[in-house]
């Protein structure tokens, strides 16, 4: 399994990278924006990047399914599971705001197993299989060791869903946390995992947001959970956290 799951990793990063270079072809462009049905934007480098992201899964492993953001499931029933967001932080993407990633996951068995965050206007790329550890740029990343809220830096993606789903739980937390900045959407889990961020909050979360995250902040030594404390991608919202401060933030956002 691990032998098979490293070639999998280097399929995911190959296709992340080439992704990443079509999203950059459409930044900073003045992309023509459109909304979807549910009015989140998409562009042209969406879709083109979740095209590429297909076609590669289609000829590499033509077997296994795929669901992405863009262009939902394929229907195929398999046991292996491609899941895809081409450009999380969309909104982010056409402001010209760099903290955009793409992200290409791969479940086996109903188990987000490998998860790759390619961030390309950063230079940075962040990944991980079960079994073989979290990297970011090639290199070792492991979560940080903060024991304490009040010397933890929170990172978020919306302070005013934040403020409406928590309530005084959230002032009471914008009071306690050592450092807030809304460095959001997968930059800011990707912050935890590399040990740049100790918490990150995301009241909103679909599966595509949340696959490739899972593996990446569990083999960096991190806690990836959504807001009730289980390990999924479906939980509709997401926390992640160093090993030490996981519990005490789920208490928090639970109103304990």
């Amino acid at each position: 399994m691990r032998a098979r799951l490293d070639g999998y990793l280097a399929f995911a990063l190959q296709v992340a990278l080439d992704a990443g270079r079509v999203a950059l072809e459409h930044y900073q462009t003045g992309v023509t924006v459109e909304l979807k049905a549910d009015a989140s934007p998409v562009t042209r480098a969406d879709r083109g990047a979740e095209q590429l992201i297909r076609r590669a899964i289609a000829t590499q492993y033509p077997d296994h399914a795929v669901v992405g953001e863009e262009y939902g499931a394929d229907g195929r029933p398999s046991a292996f599971r491609w899941i895809v967001d081409p450009i999380d932080g969309t909104k982010s993407f056409i402001r010209g705001v760099p903290l955009f990633g793409v992200l290409i996951a791969l479940e086996i068995e109903g188990q987000a197993e490998v998860g790759v965050c390619h961030m390309p206007a950063l230079g940075e790329t962040v990944a991980a299989a079960t079994g073989l550890g979290c990297t970011w740029n090639g290199q070792r990343a492991r979560a940080s060791t903060v024991e304490e809220l009040r010397d933890a830096t929170v990172v978020f993606s919306d302070g005013r869903m934040l403020a409406r789903r928590l309530g005084h739980r959230w002032v009471r937390l914008e009071s306690e946390a050592g450092l807030l900045r809304s460095w959001g959407d997968c930059y800011g889990h990707c912050l935890v995992a590399t040990g740049r961020a100790d918490v990150m909050l995301d009241p909103v979360m679909n599966a595509w947001d949340c696959a490739a995250l899972l593996p990446i902040v569990r083999e960096s030594g991190g806690r990836f959970t959504d807001w009730a404390g289980v390990a999924r991608i479906d939980g509709g919202d997401a926390v992640s956290t160093n090993e030490k401060l996981h519990a005490g933030v789920l208490e928090l956002l639970r109103g304990a």
